[in-house]
């Protein structure tokens, strides 16, 4: 900073820094959640962990709700670029608030609906589709149109979209496809007891194009 012809400096110092958790899987109650659907903690690991992310990724997260994924994925690619994409202007805002909490700032938070809005967008080398709005054929083939080596993973909580899924995997023989199903319970204080409570179970689809 020059002021009057003098160079000033500062050093900001954080003295809880050491303590930040190292890995993803951040709790939940960690973002701001206001009442935008969120993906879970447990769900939210596995899934992270299958994008298989390296530090100059550039990634998107479509249907991105509270911004918990693109935050988790910003922390990990910290040398590359994190598209939030959400079509809600609710949940922008909730975004905007997990970014500046988190410190995200290689975090950009893009209002719009995919797969239109991708166009404007680098090519992306991994994607995580929370939400597609109905258009998930549409958006794999733009997110494959702008890079055929791009890693996708899919949360999926209804049956149609895993049907949606497998269609395309049929109608695409290059695509590979990596599908888990996670059940997850928390314990839930009753009493004196625990009793476990089931949260609704995800199917995380991974899809890569086999390149020739």
């Amino acid at each position: 900073y020059i002021n009057n012809g003098f160079l000033y400096c500062a050093i900001i110092e954080n003295p809880s820094a050491g303590n930040s958790i190292a890995t993803h899987g951040l709790p939940d109650s960690q973002f701001i959640r206001g009442n935008v659907p969120m993906t879970k903690e447990e769900i939210r690991s596995v899934s992270v962990s299958k994008l298989h992310l390296v530090r100059d990724a550039v990634v998107y997260d479509i249907g991105a709700g509270t911004g918990s994924v693109a935050v988790e994925c910003a922390r990990i690619a910290y040398n590359g670029k994190v598209y939030a994409i959400e079509k809600n202007s609710g949940a922008v805002n909730l975004i905007k608030q997990n970014k500046l909490l988190h410190g995200a700032f290689n975090l950009e938070i893009v209002n719009g609906t995919a797969p239109g809005i991708l166009e404007r967008l680098e090519p992306p080398t991994h994607v995580f589709i929370g939400g597609s709005s109905g258009k998930l054929s549409q958006i794999i083939d733009i997110v494959f149109a702008k890079n055929n080596n791009a890693r996708i993973v899919i949360n999926a909580v209804t049956l149609e979209t895993v049907a949606d899924v497998q269609r395309i995997i049929g109608d695409n023989k290059s695509i590979k496809a990596d599908i888990s199903y996670i059940p997850v319970s928390k314990a839930k204080a009753l009493g004196n007891y625990n009793i476990m409570q089931a949260l609704n179970p995800v199917w995380i689809i991974v899809i890569e194009q086999e390149v020739l």
